[in-house]
């Protein structure tokens, strides 16, 4: 409740100044831990942290040369023949060897640097993500199923190279790097803090916002003059201060650029050879596991390779004939409400409700009456980089997912990764496992429910961006959701591999084109061809 606005509270307040900067923090007596978790979750947080654990390097931040780090201009990516030749035929693997060297020319002798490869043709607007294996000892290999006839073009990039990914883990060991900040009133005074999920102060110096039902901690420093109960708004604050290591963070140079080919980046795919014995293709047995990705763009259309048959809803008849009778509720950040926005775009009939919410925060609803289909769409709660949300709308995904009703006609979507970028992976391990509780709950009352979550997906990166919210970070919270989910009755929709197969550049928010293809996967696995749903507008 916003105190300012109601009347009873129109005596003078003893101090009415509005205080023009933040409340600053107090001198931190002690330490509030980010990395603490619930303790029948510290076996799982520990496996997890081993599982994303990244290849070691001898490098030392503190006494370096720049000539000793990684080059994408000395690297070198080469084709390596198929069978003693080089004819490759649908059904076949591609294989790439990098090698990368240092500003001298000089092969790497460890690995770790973060490559991402993409086999891809522009005539016929095909792609495919190919698994890299690092061989710990400066090469690479890349590995790509050959799935369409024709040309294909090689292209490795380095995201990063291993002696970025040593300062980027130091900084993801300490504390968050980015703050928050609340406002309070109450009558004419008005104050600011700053908040976070935790904050470097003894409890009684601090406002305690922890969620009662999930334990998801929230903290602000208190107000001088007001009480915790008078918070009315959270924003995104801003950044801290962070050593910008500019040598190691160069676009073009040693991140986010394209490794040379030492030879031809360009294979020509013949045609499938007929054999007696038809067998299955390594990547879709699933015996080589680095060759096997979910799937891969054709023609600009994406085709699933894990047994999802991806129908092109092309018009509103289509989409709406889909979803008739349905509930979808989608939870989550902004590259989840890109999945809102686009079917009430292209749903004239799906009327969005105007109730003055955020813009960029909601909560949306947008309902179709004749053919009784609701969605809506609410943002996760905090850590959330929204600015003026009235805090009444912080609520976490666990939470609401324990007041859906569920069926065979509810769906829900869930998309969280994009804001937990800046913190301790623990904090992002413990938000997940909250919700996969949550998930469970949902599953076990209303087995019927269907459930898709989205994961991460690569991003256009700027030098800031780079030791903020980088591919590193994400490509490793990205593991981690999919292992948490991994054994739960949901589907997932791979962002990360529809956004980098793609032609087009990576950006936080995909681009049209791939949120079209995203909403066709969402819309088939609602409407599977099992069931009785059939239109003819559909490819």
């Amino acid at each position: 409740m916003t105190m300012g606005n109601n009347t009873k509270f129109k005596k003078k307040a003893p101090n009415t100044e509005t205080l023009k900067h933040p409340t600053k923090p107090p001198k931190p007596t002690s330490t509030c831990s980010f990395h603490s978790v619930f303790p029948e979750d510290a076996r799982e947080v520990e496996f997890l942290k081993d599982y994303i654990a990244w290849p070691d390097t001898p490098f030392v931040p503190a006494n370096y040369s720049l000539n000793d780090t990684t080059y994408a201009a000395q690297s070198t990516l080469t084709i390596l023949p198929h069978n003693g030749g080089r004819r490759w035929h649908v059904g076949d693997q591609l294989e790439v060897l990098i090698q990368m060297n240092d500003f001298n020319g000089r092969p790497k002798k460890f690995g770790g640097d973060v490559l991402f490869a993409r086999l891809h043709s522009h005539a016929v607007h095909a792609g495919v993500v190919g698994k890299v294996l690092d061989h710990c000892n400066g090469s690479y290999t890349a590995v790509f199923p050959l799935l369409w006839e024709g040309s294909a073009q090689v292209e490795v990039i380095l995201s990063h190279s291993s002696e970025a990914v040593t300062i980027m883990e130091i900084l993801n060991l300490k504390q968050p790097k980015i703050f928050f900040q609340s406002v309070f009133r109450f009558g004419s005074v008005t104050e600011t803090a700053i908040c976070n999920v935790c904050l470097n102060a003894p409890l009684e110096q601090l406002c305690n916002y922890t969620d009662i039902r999930t334990g998801e901690p929230w903290y602000c420093y208190k107000p001088k003059k007001l009480k915790c109960e008078h918070r009315i708004t959270h924003s995104f604050g801003g950044f801290k201060p962070l050593p910008l290591e500019n040598n190691l963070f160069k676009i073009g140079v040693n991140m986010n650029t394209a490794i040379r080919a030492s030879g031809p980046f360009t294979i020509t795919i013949l045609p499938k050879v007929k054999v007696l014995n038809k067998t299955v293709p390594a990547y879709m047995s699933g015996k080589d596991v680095r060759s096997r990705p979910v799937g891969y763009y054709y023609q600009g259309a994406w085709r699933a390779l894990d047994g999802t048959i991806v129908h092109q809803f092309n018009n509103a008849t289509s989409m709406s004939h889909c979803l008739k009778g349905k509930v979808i509720h989608m939870y989550g950040d902004s590259t989840i409400r890109q999945w809102f926005q686009y079917l009430t775009e292209k749903m004239p009939d799906l009327k969005k409700f105007n109730n003055k919410s955020p813009q960029k925060a909601g909560p949306f609803i947008a309902l179709d009456y004749t053919k009784n289909i609701l969605l809506t769409f609410r943002c996760h709660g905090p850590p959330i980089c929204f600015s003026n949300l009235p805090v009444s709308e912080l609520h976490f995904i666990a939470n609401e997912l324990d007041s859906v009703v569920g069926g065979s006609n509810t769906v829900v979507v869930i998309g969280i990764w994009a804001h937990f970028n800046t913190f301790p992976v623990e904090v992002y391990i413990r938000r997940l496992l909250s919700i996969r509780r949550a998930v469970e709950r949902l599953l076990t009352r209303a087995p019927g429910t269907l459930v898709i979550i989205r994961t991460a997906n690569p991003k256009r990166l700027t030098l800031r961006e780079s030791m903020i919210i980088n591919d590193y970070c994400l490509l490793k919270r990205d593991k981690i959701l999919r292992a948490i989910f991994k054994e739960v009755n949901v589907q997932l929709l791979d962002a990360w591999e529809m956004t980098q197969a793609h032609y087009l550049p990576n950006d936080l928010h995909p681009p049209p084109p791939i949120i079209k293809n995203m909403v066709d996967v969402v819309l088939s696995h609602i409407c599977p061809p099992a069931g009785n749903f059939k239109d003819a507008s559909m490819n």
